[in-house]
């Protein structure tokens, strides 16, 4: 076998796990030994391994025990059991348990490399399976944008619609929610995907420099303008226009892009003569632009313009639910940006990470697992790997409006009563077919091991 893996032998027999070892190196393979299970489990949490050999009766921790560990926080590695104490029983137990295979010792030269054979060709099964996933996920996901909670799943229902229409959208939000992604996903399900998308923060550019970067300008126009240049309104003809933070701008700036929605034409700077522009708008804020139309702050035909559709993507904090998924996706990217191979996120730290309110929303928590990977010293990141985020004030928690007190009632009534729509609907005191359209109004869901 040409293909090399990464062993582990553990035995609490010196002897065997030193013959072991010499025949693995001896065939080229990369090996290291336990003496028990509490020893190999602290080599799996440094180091990954692709195959593991486990003696069944080891004091402390047996072999089984292993195993089931192994599988649980390390699913990628496989685990062969190897025993002098062979039964049918033990090896159904064995296998049952996710065991690659069953060895009764003493073995044979032949034996082992028919079970290192088999090993490799599952394991790249499972590399093939998890590539063509992997393509799956790519080709189905909007762009990154991650979410099984019941309100991402009303913007996922949402974007393939908004994106049929070439109304401008105006999404909403806390900074790091996600929002351009969500503008990115709009534009790819689009007529325009083929077309440029163009992204530009308008709180982060002076007046007369967002001025100069949208509308462009002729040579001389101003001082430090060398030569002519285009806008980003004409680049991106055929495209979508995003405007991030555009509650920022300007009042003159606001006329001048209300002109240009109208007319779909824009006069460069130090030019008279119009040119005709194609493009699909799409803003987003973080701030209440209702609210500062009121107050006199934000132009209110402006606002009426740019926010034909409106989509708002909920803080971090309204979708815990998402947490353990997003911690996974970003743990599997910054594992491979620096190669370090952390796989695993403690139960402990993941109750912490939901408990915690994120501020910064997605971006924070992206930052906190990019963080905790690169300072990590093992592979599995622990609670205390987290300590640099601070408890953060109580929030005084909105007023519950009664569509949320509703869904929870219902949602309880239906738990208490084991899901028995017939019985729940009496209890609630309306008929079965209104509680059926109460269920899917609000998304319940009912447990998959519910009868």
């Amino acid at each position: 076998m040409d293909e090399k893996l990464r062993i582990m032998v553990v035995d609490d027999e010196k002897i065997v796990r030193e013959s072991l070892y010499h025949w693995f190196r001896k065939a080229g393979h990369v090996v290291d030994m336990a003496a028990s299970g509490f020893e190999a489990l602290d080599k799996l949490d440094k180091t990954p391994f692709d195959v593991l050999f486990v003696d069944i009766k080891m004091p402390g921790m047996n072999g089984l025990e292993l195993l089931a560990k192994t599988k649980e926080e390390y699913p990628d590695a496989s685990v062969v059991i190897i025993t002098a104490y062979g039964s049918i029983e033990s090896a159904v137990q064995a296998m049952k348990a996710g065991a690659s295979d069953y060895l009764l010792k003493p073995f044979k030269p032949d034996q082992m490399a028919l079970v290192l054979e088999k090993v490799a060709i599952q394991r790249r099964q499972e590399d093939r399976y998890r590539y063509v996933k992997g393509l799956l996920d790519e080709v189905t996901r909007f762009d990154n944008i991650i979410g099984q909670a019941p309100v991402m799943q009303e913007i996922f229902d949402l974007i393939p619609e908004v994106a049929q229409s070439d109304s401008t959208v105006l999404i909403t939000g806390e900074t790091g929610t996600g929002k351009e992604l969500v503008a990115k996903a709009i534009h790819a399900k689009s007529l325009r995907a083929n077309g440029p998308f163009i992204a530009i923060n308008c709180g982060a550019m002076q007046e007369t420099l967002l001025e100069s970067e949208l509308f462009g300008h002729q040579k001389g126009a101003f001082t430090g303008a060398e030569q002519a240049r285009k806008g980003f309104l004409e680049v991106v003809s055929g495209g979508t226009l995003f405007l991030d933070e555009i509650g920022e701008i300007s009042p003159k700036m606001q006329i001048d892009l209300l002109r240009v929605i109208q007319e779909k034409k824009i006069i460069r700077i130090g030019e008279r003569e119009p040119i005709d522009v194609d493009f699909r708008l799409i803003s987003s804020t973080c701030r209440e632009l209702d609210k500062a139309v009121q107050e006199g702050r934000f132009r209110e035909d402006f606002f009426y313009r740019i926010n034909v559709i409106s989509l708002h993507v909920p803080p971090l904090r309204e979708r815990k639910e998402d947490i353990p998924l997003l911690v996974q996706h970003f743990l599997n990217k910054y594992s491979q940006e620096t190669t370090k191979q952390v796989n695993r996120v403690t139960d402990e730290a993941i109750s912490f990470l939901k408990r915690y309110d994120w501020p910064g929303n997605v971006r924070e928590l992206e930052n906190a697992i990019e963080r905790a990977v690169v300072l990590s010293k093992g592979r599995t990141l622990h609670l205390e790997d987290f300590s640099f985020l601070k408890p953060q004030k109580t929030r005084s928690a909105p007023p519950r409006t009664l569509r949320e007190i509703q869904k929870d009632y219902i949602h309880e009534i239906l738990i208490q009563e084991s899901w028995n729509v017939t019985q729940a609907a009496k209890v609630l005191g309306i008929n079965r077919v209104t509680l059926h359209k109460m269920i899917k109004r609000y998304n319940l869901q009912k447990p998959s091991d519910s009868n």
